[in-house]
């Protein structure tokens, strides 16, 4: 089993900056990809960008040159940084974690991110 414990959420003015935070423990060893995903009230769950054990990553068009994720092997932590923050960007935002074995998916339990205007 793996656990992902966030934090890093908050309320921000247009513009500004925030970093979130994800550690995850347990049986990483299978895991193998680790990501952000967002959703609004009333939205789907979109992934936002992902990082792949090899380093490769992958961003959502609409925080492409704003956002960058990151991660520390040691510490088995991802980050996201988030600069240019938007009002759309108000979200709640979790961390996720693809596996190769059961259940598959692991999930944060969500930090919410809102952007004032």
């Amino acid at each position: 089993q793996v656990q992902l414990v966030e934090s890093g959420g908050g309320l921000v003015q247009a513009g500004g900056s925030l970093r979130l935070s994800c550690a995850a423990s347990g049986s990483i060893f299978r895991l193998i990809a680790m990501g952000w995903y967002r959703q609004a009230p009333g939205k789907q769950r979109d992934l936002v960008a992902q990082i792949t054990n090899g380093g490769r990553t992958n961003y959502a068009d609409s925080v492409k040159g704003r956002f960058t994720i990151s991660r520390d092997n040691a510490k088995n932590t991802v980050y996201l940084q988030m600069n240019s923050l938007k009002p759309e960007d108000t979200a709640v935002y979790y961390c996720h974690a693809p596996s190769t074995n059961f259940p598959y998916h692991y999930w944060g339990q969500g930090t919410q991110v809102t952007v004032s205007s």
